[in-house]
């Protein structure tokens, strides 16, 4: 009787840490014709002259292309090279660093959590992780060594802060503030991604000793909160961050290529960093990171902000996921009220302008954003990532588009803004 109850209580603890089937189930995203879903090929075409013509330019070296409507693949196109020096071409299943686009994918695990009733948004994240307790805003800073003084934040730092960039934490080596760039680096945190052995945990605990740029929740900064925020998964699900992504994400959804690090079997189809020197590209530096982290290194820190690495199929399954209200192939991850929360305002008008507002996890497009037009519809959710990588979904059109490149420096690229206008003008139903 004992083992019979103990095997009841095992099972219901794994059934807490797994995905839920779904009363709905659409099916995972497939190849189709345009004009099956209301778009036409004609019209695609100006996207393929485009990037063509992009890569003959010198905008970027190259560049994969995903469109998709209504859950199906329209458009799926690889062009120029995936490393110039070394003679490789892009390919469609190439592997890009996508940097910020971790943003949204930590969100999604912070809320799965949440749905759980583990905690409350609006609780102090000083109840999880003890070392932010008393948080200090930034007084006074001395170039000359370093110090500071500080003063009591007027509260505590909320989850919610974390996810909506209004807690007050910086950005550190990226940061708009050289005061915190400074503060950070003497202190030790990690920005983005590293080689380095050096936990996020690690990191993240060492930030919470610093001081903020402002009270919680009185501006917008971009930040490292969703690093906050990944160890934080950590310590509320019992996993470390990249097995929980996986086992509770990754695997339910089959997104094969989306890691932290990658797997030797997969290492080949990264693409690599380049840079503009005169009218060739090369390959980019060591700077205060290595290009190459994630194939080499300690393969330890797991950035919830930006560690990731990702295919354009595989960041459009996740796309195509949020647009189904939570639920692909018949995978519950979110319930759609949860989506429709995380996509409602989070931040009031702290965030840049009229036209966009900032949600849990991504940039949302206003009326007036719509109206100005090249954007989408109104409730057109985006962000893009520090290697040059942009996606939207725009939940009126059922409407995907992703574009993956990698560059870093100075470069005239013009196919983002491009793309965008030319995925809606496709639309022909």
């Amino acid at each position: 009787m004992k083992r019979s109850l103990l095997f009841i209580f095992i099972a219901l603890s794994l059934n807490t840490f797994a995905q839920t089937k779904s009363i709905k189930k659409s099916p995972p995203l497939t190849p189709a014709s345009p004009e099956s879903v209301g778009m036409s090929t004609e019209r695609l075409g100006r996207i393929d002259a485009m990037l063509r013509q992009a890569v003959k330019e010198g905008q970027v070296p190259g560049v994969v292309a995903l469109v998709a409507r209504r859950g199906k693949i329209v458009f799926h196109e690889a062009y120029g090279m995936a490393d110039n020096q070394a003679g490789k071409a892009m390919k469609k299943d190439a592997i890009f660093r996508i940097a910020s686009q971790s943003k949204a994918i930590t969100s999604v695990g912070v809320m799965m959590l949440w749905e759980e009733g583990r905690f409350k948004l609006d609780d102090p994240i000083s109840k999880y992780i003890p070392e932010f307790k008393n948080p200090q805003v930034l007084k006074s800073f001395s170039y000359k060594d370093t110090s500071y003084t500080t003063v009591h934040a007027s509260r505590e730092i909320t989850i919610r802060d974390l996810l909506t960039h209004t807690s007050g934490i910086g950005y550190g080596v990226i940061d708009g503030d050289e005061r915190f760039q400074m503060i950070y680096h003497k202190a030790g945190v990690y920005d983005l991604f590293t080689t380095d052995d050096i936990t996020i945990g690690e990191s993240v605990r060492r930030l919470a000793k610093l001081p903020l740029h402002h009270n919680p929740g009185e501006k917008f900064t971009y930040s490292e909160g969703l690093d906050v925020l990944g160890y934080f998964i950590e310590v509320i699900s019992g996993m470390p961050f990249d097995e929980f992504l996986r086992k509770r994400l990754f695997d339910p959804l089959g997104m094969n290529d989306t890691w932290f690090y990658l797997p030797k079997s997969k290492a080949h189809r990264l693409v690599a960093v380049q840079k503009k020197e005169g009218d060739k590209w090369v390959r980019y530096p060591v700077t205060f990171y290595d290009p190459d982290y994630p194939v080499k290194g300690a393969k330890k820190f797991f950035s919830g902000g930006a560690g990731l690495v990702s295919s354009a199929r595989d960041y459009a399954t996740f796309l195509q996921m949020m647009l189904n209200g939570g639920e692909l192939n018949g995978v519950r991850i979110l319930s759609r009220t949860t989506v429709r929360s995380m996509l409602g305002n989070q931040t009031g008008e702290l965030f840049d302008g009229p036209e966009w507002y900032f949600c849990i996890g991504f940039r949302v497009l206003t009326q007036e954003g719509q109206n100005k037009g090249g954007n989408g519809s109104k409730g057109t959710f985006e962000w893009g990532g520090y290697f040059n990588t942009q996606y939207f979904a725009d939940p009126v059109e059922q409407t995907i588009g992703i574009l993956m490149k990698q560059t870093r420096g100075p470069v005239n690229d013009q196919t983002s803004w491009k793309f965008k206008l030319l995925v809606g003008q496709a639309i022909d139903d």
